[in-house]
Parts: structure tokens; sequence; C-alpha cells
């Protein structure tokens, strides 16, 4: 299921490649990541897209990490600094939860993960700050 975008952009339902994952995490300031890291969250992911322009790169992507039962987790929702305020985001936004929608059990919960400039774009879409459950936290483990 791939759909055309306004300009000629098409949302595709498969991740970026690995180096354009890469490139476009640095390009949007996301923290590196090695890349076994990029690997194992692109495969590991319960469904993913990507959007390319109508010269073929990826000029934005978008992926649900979740457990199949009703915890689902958007992640990586980027779009290339370029392209941003183009709706873009929106619509990877939108193709997400839908994906979670219609492939999910009953009831799913569906959280964002996104840096504070993607929280306008996620509040107009529908998500609200935790609170009523608990408190989004995060806890980076040293492996070293």
């Amino acid at each position: 299921m791939s759909g055309r975008l306004p300009g000629g952009f098409v949302l595709l339902p498969v991740p970026p490649r690995l180096a354009e994952y890469q490139q476009l995490r640095a390009e949007t300031g996301r923290p590196e990541r090695t890349d076994q890291q990029a690997v194992g969250a692109l495969l590991g992911s319960w469904a993913s897209c990507s959007v390319r322009a109508p010269g073929g790169d990826v000029v934005g992507m978008g992926r649900v990490i979740g457990d199949g039962g009703w915890y689902f987790t958007i992640a990586d929702l980027a779009t290339r600094p370029g392209y941003q305020s183009q709706g873009l985001g929106g619509r990877v936004l939108d193709w997400l939860p839908t994906q979670v929608r219609l492939r999910a059990p009953a009831d799913p919960t569906v959280i964002a993960v996104a840096d504070p400039p993607a929280r306008g774009l996620l509040e107009q879409a529908g998500f609200q700050v935790i609170g009523r459950y608990g408190a989004g936290m995060h806890m980076v483990l040293d492996t070293s």
C-alpha cells in the first residue's frame, strides 16, 4: 500500500535503507547510532514507512515499535529540513496509527517518542501529554 502525495512525493510502506536512515537521523538532529543499532531498529519495527521525493531521495520516515498486542510506540518520525512544513510529517503521522488501527487487536495504546519540535504535530494528530495513566519517562543504559 503506497500513496501518492501532493508534489510528486510518494509514501511507501517500507523503511529507508540503512544509509538513508542514518543520514536522515543525522540531518534531523537525532543522536548518532551505530549501524548495528540502526539495523536492529529497522528490522525490529512493527510497521514502517518512508517518503520519497520525485527524484527518489528519502525525505521522510516513521516507524512503529510494537508488541502486537496492545502497546505500540511511534518513533523516528522525521522529515528532512528542506522538506518540512509541506505536510509530509503529517502524512506519515496519519499512516502509522492507521496501520495500528487496521492490524492490531482491539483497543491498542499508541504512544509517541518525539523531540520537542514535533510536539505540535503530535498534538494536531490527537496525541496528548501522558498524565492520566502515568508519566512518560526514559532511561539510557550504560553497557560499557
